[in-house]
């Protein structure tokens, strides 16, 4: 093991190396502990040494930023297409890409994307929509809605309610079963084996809504 530590740090350093190293120790560490400190440790090289390749934190995280675009979202091309088999692929290519990287994700659910690789992806996201043929407004703020679904979704599912801090006192199970039964039937369907089939059933709802809003402007 000492051995291939030692060919680690040897390894010459490079944007893509610090970008993937990056990436890991977020999702080891968490957002709130990553520091250029931290990466150089683990790089084997001082913090200066990755200000050469990124003057600031915050270049190295637009660089992480169109590193996940790039690699893992599809561009799609307005028009050339099925609008629905688009937005549905992009749906789920961006909760596969959450869940890859759940640390990372809150970061990119707020960051503006404004970088050329975002702005491409964005470009065609909300072209697919303009070209279906609806008032300009109301595709933009559909798309604004596609935006709300996967953004709440993903953020559920991999830093929401059921990771998040619990009454200090909670309710007995008797009491429970008792008083709020509907809360305990439900539980059920909350579990993560279920959470798949509950992204599925709302991006349905959310595209079947898009296409009677297309049946009418037609």
């Amino acid at each position: 093991m000492a051995k291939a530590a030692t060919q680690t740090e040897k390894e010459p350093l490079s944007s893509e190396r610090i970008e993937l190293a990056a990436l890991e120790l977020i999702e080891q560490e968490g957002m709130a502990a990553f520091s250029t400190r931290k990466l150089a440790a683990r790089l084997g090289c001082e913090a200066m040494s990755i200000y050469h390749y990124f003057p600031s934190k915050g270049h190295l995280m637009d660089a992480l930023v169109n590193r996940v675009v790039a690699s893992e979202l599809t561009v799609v091309a307005p028009g050339a297409g099925n609008w629905r088999a688009q937005l549905e692929t992009t749906a789920w290519e961006w909760r596969a890409m959450a869940l890859r990287h759940p640390a990372l994700f809150p970061y990119l659910a707020n960051h503006r994307f404004n970088t050329p690789t975002a702005l491409r992806f964005l470009n065609g996201v909300i072209g697919v929509l303009t070209h279906t043929g609806l008032d300009h407004e109301l595709a933009v703020r559909l798309f604004r809605d596609v935006g709300y679904f996967l953004n709440g979704a993903m953020t559920d599912e991999t830093a929401g309610y059921s990771r998040g801090p619990s009454t200090v006192e909670p309710v007995p199970d008797e009491v429970m079963q008792r008083d709020f039964p509907e809360v305990v039937a439900a539980g059920r369907w909350f579990a993560e084996p279920e959470r798949q089939k509950t992204f599925e059933v709302g991006l349905r709802l959310l595209l079947d809504g898009i296409e009677r809003e297309i049946s009418r402007s037609a």
